[in-house]
């Protein structure tokens, strides 16, 4: 239990450097190499970070073999060829959210991990808010007793606000807009998020859902340089949990007034929750007992939870696989794919 661990990290842009700033604190957990296809990246990275070494590819990391773990935080389309290499190694990974581009790819990664016998989980990230932990166990100890509906969003803002920039001239923004640069839209990008969100706080799988999308129009001829704008800016959708309760789930960036607003109620027979988070911070409030009666919502004190780095650092001392896992990710995939299903056909679809 008290051996070493050392990481390597894939790919040093964005979170990057969040995972390299979390593995590096935690007791145990060595971050011994950065890989990047732009190995100058990967010097900068590894000099600010203290990492001693660096490769400008996997297969040269892979060679090299002085590691025991993998944090995967590539282009949403490369974590299956470079999860599967690892994989390939013995390696255990860590792979940023989403699992893969579509269900069929996450599963043959989840397929291959457990194969293996590799621990694997992939950063969904708002696991880490300690209000949805806590009412989790509310939920599992019968607080709110019989949940029969719930409703849920996941709200920003910009684009209607320049909080983050201006979309219109950020490319950093403006690939999310567009199909040919790899996004799936706004269901894509914080979908899967809300989707977690709902099945881990209600405990409850997706039995059935119905989906919704629009586009809507944001630059003359719907393209800004090499970008077409052609996808989902806003999504709703009605769905059935597998005890049968009921809700709905919706999410967009149109949603002025927010920044960045996770929202999930849950109902149940015997109470309610309802949970907030963002990035930084998050809050339960439940409606129990005799607040039933007056309709009066409680802040509920939420111990401070491990985040996801930790779980995985868990995992890896313990020898036991922790959550989210590859198998769970590739579940909300599914339902992600299901979603473009429905809103083309227009109807609601089970979820086998």
């Amino acid at each position: 239990m008290s051996e070493e661990r050392r990481i390597l990290i894939l790919g040093t842009g964005g979170i990057a450097a969040r995972h390299a700033e979390h593995f590096s604190s935690i007791p145990g957990m060595t971050v011994v190499a950065a890989v990047d296809t732009n190995i100058e990246r990967a010097r900068l990275f590894a000099l600010e970070h203290s990492i001693p070494q660096t490769f400008g590819s996997l297969a040269d990391a892979i060679a090299w073999d002085e590691f025991d773990a993998a944090v995967n935080s590539t282009p949403d389309g490369v974590h299956k060829p470079t999860t599967l290499q690892l994989l390939a190694a013995g390696k255990p990974v860590f792979c940023e959210k989403p699992l893969a581009v579509n269900f069929p790819d996450a599963i043959a990664m989840t397929e291959a991990a457990e194969a293996a016998g590799l621990i694997n989980m992939v950063n969904l990230t708002y696991r880490n808010a300690h209000a949805i932990q806590m009412a989790r166990r509310m939920v599992d100890d019968g607080r709110i007793g019989t949940i029969r509906h719930l409703e849920a969003s996941y709200l920003q803002s910009w684009l209607t606000a320049g909080h983050w920039g201006d979309w219109r001239t950020d490319e950093r923004w403006l690939w999310r807009l567009s199909s040919e640069h790899g996004s799936k839209g706004v269901l894509g990008d914080i979908g899967i998020h809300i989707l977690d969100f709902v099945s881990f706080g209600t405990g409850l799988d997706f039995a059935a859902l119905q989906a919704r999308m629009k586009t809507y129009d944001k630059a003359e001829g719907g393209a800004i340089g090499a970008y077409k704008l052609d996808v989902n800016d806003s999504v709703a959708m009605t769905v059935e949990m597998s005890n049968g309760a009921l809700g709905v789930v919706h999410m967009s960036r149109y949603a002025t007034g927010n920044l960045n607003d996770l929202n999930l109620a849950i109902y149940g027979e015997r109470g309610a929750l309802r949970i907030w988070a963002n990035h930084q911070d998050s809050r339960l409030e439940a409606c129990l007992g005799a607040d039933m009666e007056t309709q009066t919502w409680v802040r509920v004190d939420c111990p401070v939870t491990p985040r996801n780095e930790h779980r995985f650092a868990m995992a890896l001392l313990s020898g036991e696989n922790g959550q989210p896992n590859f198998r769970h990710a590739a579940g909300i995939q599914k339902l992600l794919d299901l979603c473009f299903v429905s809103d083309a056909e227009g109807r609601m679809l089970a979820v086998d």
